[in-house]
């Protein structure tokens, strides 16, 4: 099956029958419970993790600024380690380990406040959560097979569901604002790394260990020259390209709730709507947008349609500055719908192309250096919004979205290029064995003529 075709079971059904029969079944299942459980726990800590280092622990603006930098240089390496170790071992094993990691950290969390001690405690919780999210990704490209797409896209919807449950749980403990109530949120989000782990010790570990299941109709020939990562200067093209294929998330994050408070007269109280509107928008539309965007060749596609997307977002941002309350709320609600169509399209099509352009046989070690691009960009688009962009003013946005939509024009040519040279010795592969089969069937006649 090859080019826009879907079968019936790659149409999308709905969110709730997709998450009762996902790609991969009873696995697939109960490992979408785990990443639901997970992330209504990470959305209780995110939402409360500032206010915890300032109210509780003492700290001051700066060295929470240290403490949040520390955490994302870790995230950094998390990726690329997971991805290496889950050549070496089975990834179930490896995920376990991971979720049992941050749950002792954020355990440690409770006890700890010296502060070169917070800084250890906090750089290994994020090396837990980013390797924790390579390893579900080669969980889901080894179950789900050739429908990852559809799994991914389940994943991101229910992902949202329990970042939107995590954040209203924590709005109750910091509407108490005491010691306890904070401390009882932390225990909330370590019990949800308990929970994922004993749910993900009741799957099994994909039978074709150590190899990702292709996806039909994507090139799975013998890989390049270059057998690591590191030494192939096209994938590191690709992961590197992608940082800017991701600043959707700072923009959403930082980025308008910023711009709204310091360049516009829309009321703060909209910030909030920010999230919800990408909340909604996800759950209801990841699973649609995962059937148009399924293909590595539609994936190169949709990357550029990103482009476009976001420099549309960045015009509204810059618009919004001249406009009173009412069309400044407008352009900015309107930019947090462009942003989370961006988003929606970008989280297929930086999925599937990562997984499409590595080779088979070494796919969770490129899988792990291409998880570095949201690691990166975590840590280095809000610097770039605060520091360079929005300084600039209206122009600065849209610098920034005639900049990315030019990047993401580079990355659809070079995704194509590499997509049709992996055809290309695919073809050569099959042919130099359709060879060797006919001379070996040629030496076999010749030995026995009767």
């Amino acid at each position: 099956m090859r080019g826009g075709a879907m079968t019936r079971k790659d149409r999308p059904g709905g969110l709730l029958a997709g998450l009762r029969r996902p790609p991969g079944g009873r696995d697939a299942r109960i490992m979408l419970l785990a990443q639901f459980l997970d992330r209504s726990g990470t959305g209780v800590w995110a939402a409360a993790s500032v206010l915890y280092f300032t109210f509780v622990v003492g700290l001051d603006a700066r060295q929470v600024g240290i403490l949040l930098g520390a955490a994302g240089v870790a995230g950094i390496a998390g990726s690329p380690l997971a991805g290496h170790l889950a050549g070496r071992f089975p990834v179930r094993r490896l995920l376990i380990a991971a979720h049992l990691l941050r749950l002792g950290t954020l355990c440690a969390l409770l006890v700890v406040t010296r502060y070169e001690l917070l800084l250890v405690v906090v750089a290994l919780t994020s090396l837990g959560d980013r390797a924790a999210k390579t390893l579900e990704m080669l969980f889901a490209t080894r179950v789900a097979g050739e429908r990852r797409a559809t799994y991914q896209a389940l994943v991101r919807s229910s992902a949202n569901a329990g970042y939107a449950i995590g954040a209203g749980v924590a709005a109750i403990g910091l509407a108490l604002g005491t010691r306890e109530a904070y401390q009882a949120l932390i225990l909330a989000n370590a019990l949800s790394f308990l929970a994922a782990a004993l749910l993900v010790r009741r799957t099994r570990e994909p039978r074709d260990h150590g190899r990702v299941a292709a996806r039909t109709g994507a090139p799975a020939g013998p890989p390049p020259a270059a057998s690591s990562p590191w030494r192939d200067r096209g994938y590191l093209g690709f992961v590197l390209l992608d940082i800017a294929m991701n600043l959707d998330d700072s923009i959403l994050a930082v980025g308008l709730p910023l711009w709204l408070v310091t360049h516009t007269r829309a009321p703060h109280a909209l910030v909030p709507a920010f999230l919800v509107v990408n909340t909604v928008l996800v759950v209801l539309l990841q699973l649609r947008v995962s059937a148009k965007v399924g293909r590595p060749r539609q994936a190169a596609g949709a990357v550029a349609l990103y482009g476009v997307t976001l420099l549309a977002c960045c015009v509204f941002l810059a618009l919004s500055t001249g406009a009173g309350a009412w069309g400044a709320s407008a352009g900015l609600l309107v930019a947090a719908v462009l942003a989370t169509a961006a988003e929606l399209m970008r989280s297929v099509s930086s999925w599937e192309l990562a997984v499409s352009l590595a080779p088979v046989r070494e796919r969770a070690a490129y899988l792990g250096v291409a998880g570095m691009s949201q690691s990166v960009q975590k840590s280095a688009g809000p610097l770039l919004l605060t520091g360079a962009v929005m300084p600039a003013g209206p122009a600065g946005w849209v610098l920034l979205g005639a900049a990315v939509t030019a990047l993401s024009l580079v990355q659809r040519r070079a995704g194509l290029r590499r997509l049709r040279a992996m055809e290309g010795r695919t073809a050569e592969a099959e042919a130099a064995a359709d060879t060797a089969r006919g001379a070996a069937a040629t030496v076999e006649g010749a030995r026995d003529p009767a």
